[in-house]
């Protein structure tokens, strides 16, 4: 009788050995550590600055009635408003982040551990905030400059799918 070992398209492991995880998503998941502790730090930070922002807008706008067009755009009425949102929505948008960046850091310890799961939890965490703006603040917030919050969780959205055969437990 022929006894066959069990391989996988990824690994072919022996048996108690674990899979070594591929540099791909060791440098992915130490990067969206650090990702998640610098935005949670930020998100923090806005938290406490958001109204002297605001109040520094309004006090802006009443200086740029001399200035060029180009300088006027950037304190437009729809930017203004986008900031007293902002303002008034700071603590649920606070914490949404918060919590987005927990997911993010939990699904790639999960992630470094090979678990499937660890992907879906970095992607619920790394979309929630994105998600919470559009409620709290409205799409015009994603409008402009604002479309580079989109660039990194897309950027890393494809990384991890192209790298995610590893994940198989």
């Amino acid at each position: 009788m022929s006894t066959t070992n069990q391989t996988n398209d990824v690994f072919d492991l022996e048996d108690g050995q674990k899979p070594a995880m591929p540099t791909s998503i060791n440098v992915l998941t130490i990067l969206t550590m650090i990702g998640s502790a610098i935005f949670a730090i930020m998100s923090l930070w806005t938290y406490f600055t958001v109204e002297k922002s605001y109040k520094t807008m309004l006090e802006s706008r009443d200086k740029l009635a001399e200035a060029p067009a180009w300088a006027k755009k950037l304190m437009s009425p729809e930017m203004i408003e986008n900031a007293r949102k902002q303002m008034e929505n700071k603590l649920p948008i606070m914490l949404l982040t918060v919590v987005g960046c927990a997911l993010c850091l939990y699904g790639a310890i999960e992630m470094r551990k090979l678990k499937k799961q660890g992907f879906i939890l970095w992607a619920a965490g790394e979309f929630l905030p994105i998600l919470g703006g559009i409620i709290f603040v409205g799409v015009g917030s994603f409008t402009g400059l604002g479309l580079f919050v989109f660039l990194f969780p897309v950027l890393f959205l494809i990384l991890y799918a192209v790298n995610r055969k590893p994940l198989v437990y």
